[in-house]
């Protein structure tokens, strides 16, 4: 079955850093590009960071970027958000998504709490 596994996530303080992973298995991992989603309390759900199935390009939400790297390991088939100068409004549930023949995947989520 396609499974993504989200781990990583914890209390950081601000200014902080964390690096989630993804650890995908089920599918042919390689082949699809990887997002990252991330939804706080009473918000929607909100795309931060997205890699090409071969790591070749990657886009960033305005919000995070300069502070936030998206990256992946093909042979690993695990894909990390290592994100620096955590702020509180980066709190939230961390997902990795996979669009595989039109449906989305996603992994259960990690909880990243970034202390006031």
């Amino acid at each position: 079955q396609v499974q993504l596994v989200e781990s990583g996530g914890g209390l950081v303080q601000p200014g902080g850093s964390l690096r989630l992973s993804c650890v995908a298995s089920g599918f042919a991992f390689s082949y699809y590009d990887l997002n990252w989603y991330r939804q706080a309390p009473g918000k929607e759900r909100e795309l931060v960071a997205s890699i090409t199935s071969d790591g070749g390009s990657t886009n960033y939400a305005d919000s995070v970027k300069g502070r936030f790297t998206i990256s992946r390991d093909n042979v690993k088939k695990t894909g990390y958000l290592q994100m620096n100068w955590l702020k509180p409004e980066d709190t939230a549930v961390y997902y990795c998504n996979v669009v595989r023949n039109l449906r989305n995947y996603w992994g259960q989520g990690t909880q990243v709490t970034v202390s006031s």
